[in-house]
């Protein structure tokens, strides 16, 4: 009995015993399926925690950013009160498009917001023309010290900038132009026809030249076009530009460059003129010529270029605000051709030209001065007077008595015209427009008259004779009311007879 106790006991905490065990075995089981659910739980309320975060910042920085492009302003209301409300900035104004970045393009040799160089000289070549100048000179001889006669051929170049019903309308720089007998302008097709001078403005270097519509072919009239203008005052240092001209009369040419410098005075330029600098070269012939920006548009009329071994890289153009009002001025005057030289008019006066280095040493005017009128003429009854300065004739400028010579020639005897002149008044200059009605020249040649009634004396021969032996010039003239002497050599005189 005691034995199948003992049994039964051992039985019984056999199986308690391996229950225990059971029990354990399963218990660490749960554990770990606790611990890696606890650690998942844990890791995404982490995460929930983590966006939700970032959503309200994100949240909060939007706010900011409206707030911010946001702006109070004011309104008035009924009463005409003040109020402040709230406004977004994009309702009262469009965002402003990014700022176009410009770069240049080597390749293509342009700036990508404008043309190539290619693109404005084709775009510009049917605007300009090529100019030829052939005028007669007189030169007093080395030798004989005879007056004598030359024909002279000059080129230079100018811009299309007009057309009216009868005209084909040309700007070009007025030293161009001077003294010509002829003018002849070749278009882009090759084509040669004559033109007039319809005005010029000698202070400015600008000229208007004029070729008849019913002289020029069909074929050309198609090929040329009027130049587009721009405006000068829009231009920038180290801009782009380029520039057109029958450079030494060879015919059109193209070169490029920078702009140099702005308002730049030269020396010896009138009236403080200034000027656009370029490196771009402009040679003999290309005065009167374009220079365009990169748009192709006209900015400039090619002017001047400093030569000396020791410059290099200087060019010079009036600007297009500088030129604008002038040539409208001088496309507006009336055309004239040459009268019959027997119709031609008569002023009636002696003078000599004031060039820029007599009206710096006299502190006079430029123009021609009035050394002497022929009485009962023209000048004389207009009230010209010994000492009067002519500076416009018929609103055209004038600073030499060939000029002036010439411009007669498209007078006829009666016709009644404006003259400007400058009049000594107590040491000053004061300018007066006097109308003067020409007379006919025939029979009026002043200088043969007054030779003729006037003759030296023997000391006065003899002075001369002398001067003539040693190269000099002697004689005397009436400034403001006081005689000068002067005897000077004799080439001296090369500065008057231009």
């Amino acid at each position: 009995m005691s034995e199948l106790n003992n049994n039964e006991f051992e039985n019984v905490t056999n199986n308690s015993s391996q229950k225990k065990k059971k029990e354990k075995k399963s218990n660490g089981v749960g554990k770990f399926f606790f611990t890696v659910l606890l650690g998942l739980s844990f890791g995404l309320c982490a995460a929930l925690a983590f966006a939700g975060a970032n959503s309200v910042i994100k949240r909060h920085e939007a706010k900011v950013a409206e707030e911010s492009q946001s702006e109070e302003i004011i309104e008035k209301n009924d009463e005409g009160t003040e109020k402040a409300v709230e406004k977004n900035v994009e309702e009262v104004a469009p965002k402003a498009p990014e700022e176009e970045k410009v770069q240049y393009d080597f390749s293509l040799n342009k700036v990508n917001s404008g043309l190539s160089v290619q693109e404005v000289a084709k775009e510009a070549m049917p605007s300009i023309v090529a100019i030829t100048n052939k005028s007669i000179q007189e030169l007093r001889s080395f030798y004989s010290m005879e007056i004598q006669e030359y024909e002279s051929e000059s080129a230079g170049s100018g811009i299309i900038v007009g057309k009216n019903d009868k005209e084909l309308l040309i700007v070009t720089n007025a030293h161009v132009v001077a003294d010509a007998d002829t003018l002849s302008v070749c278009f882009i097709d090759g084509e040669a026809y004559e033109a007039v001078v319809k005005g010029t403005d000698t202070d400015n270097d600008l000229a208007v030249i004029a070729v008849d519509l019913s002289n020029i072919s069909g074929s050309t009239l198609d090929e040329v076009k009027i130049a587009t203008m721009g405006d000068s005052e829009k231009l920038e240092i180290g801009e782009q530009v380029v520039a057109i001209g029958n450079a030494m009369g060879y015919g059109q040419s193209v070169t490029t460059g920078i702009v140099s410098a702005l308002n730049r005075t030269i020396d010896g330029s009138d009236d403080g003129q200034s000027f656009i600098q370029t490196d771009a070269a402009i040679n003999p012939g290309n005065s009167g010529g374009a220079l365009l920006n990169m748009e192709g548009e006209v900015v400039g009329i090619n002017s001047a270029k400093l030569a000396n071994t020791k410059i290099e890289g200087m060019g010079y153009a009036i600007p297009t605000s500088a030129a604008d009002e002038i040539v409208d001025g001088l496309m507006n005057l009336a055309t004239r051709t040459k009268v019959d030289p027997n119709e031609a008019g008569y002023l009636g006066i002696a003078g000599f030209s004031v060039t820029n280095e007599v009206a710096e040493a006299y502190n006079i005017p430029k123009g021609i001065y009035v050394s002497e009128t022929t009485e009962g003429m023209a000048a004389e009854k207009a009230g010209i007077k010994q000492g009067d300065v002519i500076i416009k004739f018929d609103g055209m400028g004038m600073d030499s008595i060939n000029k002036l010579k010439d411009r007669l020639n498209y007078y006829k005897a009666g016709e009644t015209v404006d003259v400007v002149i400058a009049r000594a008044n107590d040491g000053t200059y004061e300018e007066k427009t006097v109308s003067v009605t020409l007379d006919s020249r025939e029979g009026t040649e002043l200088d043969e008259s007054k030779e003729a009634s006037e003759k030296p004396s023997d000391e006065d021969r003899q002075q001369e004779k002398q001067g003539e032996e040693d190269g000099q010039r002697s004689g005397e003239f009436n400034i403001g009311g006081s005689t000068f002497r002067y005897s000077v050599p004799d080439n001296f005189f090369n500065f008057f007879e231009r």
